[in-house]
């Protein structure tokens, strides 16, 4: 039994105004390819296959693209929900996907049993037992109580989540053992496990209520397939975070993205896990420095991209932060180079220095006004936001104003 687990795809997302459709379409086609190459024969989503509950009309069609591409090719689908996506978007075409080898499971279901999905090899015999356990939020599973403190609610909702994951195990081991009790046994979870490190894109999720849940708490089956977490990240052997599929900030650049092959070549014995590494279907960089550093890796970076698709960058610059003119300087030096620049950062180790003037000033020597000037002076602004700030600044001031004795 060979098993794909990829998670956190994210259809629609809008990347700091940039779409995401030609980067999935291509994704969808490389997988397409992947499961004949690798002979896979099931596929598992493990949550946030969208990026809003309310998703744009072309993220519902590569959806649809994704589903009947993977039938066609004989290849199970097990989609899990995740904590940005709609249950009741998921649920609503649930039923007629099982006709198309895919079970959703979009949140927490009123039956344990509909937890458990038994995934078929592509000949259509059994292959393996998931605990298809999606994101659960708190009300899924504890009712609150008055007067509970963050500690009692924190161990409460652990031991919740806990405890269902214990309930759908016992019924994917009963229905295991109908099937002869020899295939192997697989759990899903969209959630943050306790040394998983996140990316500036990851939504916290059961904020004052759960920060991390322990390991320990999974139940004892043979690989547990996790989402939410944007790199990959190895928990234990046998409980991994493939990440997502595709940078959803400029802070996951660092790594190369991947979805995990899980191979259960013989019974009872521990599953093979190996990184299918992805290509890069969009150029992007992240590049700090000072101005003469920036200017000289843009150069690098544009080699990158074409007119066609051009490179996408975050800028940080240093030493030179306190510019008032920085965005037109950085725009001139990529007038001719195939970079779209999504992002300026600049350094604040400056800011308050920036704030004082090369005599020394202290705060209390400066005008109300001058203070205001200069601290607008660090920030990235355009003309008309800039003057709105202003007025609203001397509208303010003179409000508080008070009358001269």
């Amino acid at each position: 039994m060979r098993i794909l687990h990829t998670s956190d795809w994210h259809f629609g997302q809008s990347f700091m105004g940039k779409n995401r459709h030609a980067e999935h379409e291509q994704l969808i086609a490389w997988l397409l390819q992947q499961v004949d190459v690798l002979a896979i024969d099931a596929v598992i989503i493990a949550g946030d296959i969208f990026d809003t509950g309310a998703p744009p009309s072309y993220a519902r069609e590569l959806y649809n693209r994704l589903i009947v591409g993977l039938h066609e090719k004989q290849v199970g689908l097990v989609i899990l929900g995740g904590n940005h996506d709609s249950v009741a978007m998921l649920a609503e075409s649930k039923p007629l996907l099982t006709y198309l080898s895919t079970s959703v499971i979009p949140g927490a279901l009123a039956s344990i049993d509909e937890e458990v999905v038994v995934i078929n090899k592509r000949d259509g015999t059994p292959g393996a037992v998931v605990c298809a356990v999606p994101f659960l939020r708190p009300r899924d599973v504890q009712q609150s109580e008055d007067g509970q403190s963050a500690d009692d609610k924190q161990a409460g909702l652990m031991l919740a989540i806990e405890k269902h994951y214990d309930a759908v195990y016992q019924v994917a081991l009963a229905v295991n053992a109908k099937l002869g009790g020899r295939l192997p046994m697989i759990a899903t979870g969209h959630l943050t496990t306790i040394g998983a490190s996140v990316s500036e894109s990851v939504r916290d999720i059961y904020v004052g209520s759960l920060s991390a849940f322990p390991a320990s708490g999974f139940p004892p089956v043979d690989y547990i397939a996790l989402g939410h977490i944007h790199r990959p990240q190895v928990v234990k052997p046998h409980i991994r975070y493939c990440g997502s599929p595709i940078p959803l900030s400029f802070d996951e650049l660092g790594h190369e993205k991947q979805m995990l092959l899980v191979s259960f070549e013989q019974p009872g014995t521990a599953p093979e896990i190996q990184p299918v590494l992805i290509p890069n279907f969009q150029p992007m960089a992240s590049i700090k420095g000072d101005l003469a550093t920036v200017e000289k890796a843009l150069k690098t970076s544009g080699k990158h991209g074409t007119p066609e698709r051009p490179v996408w960058v975050e800028v940080e610059v240093e030493t030179d932060d306190y510019l008032s003119d920085l965005t037109l300087r950085l725009q001139t030096m990529v007038a001719e180079l195939p970079i779209e620049i999504l992002r300026i950062k600049r350094a604040r180790g400056n800011v308050s220095q920036s704030l004082v003037a090369e005599r020394k000033e202290t705060l209390a020597e400066l005008s109300v006004d001058e203070v205001f000037l200069r601290r607008l002076s660090v920030e990235v602004l355009d003309e008309d936001l800039a003057a709105q700030l202003t007025l609203c600044h001397q509208q303010i001031a003179s409000e508080l104003q008070e009358p001269q004795v």
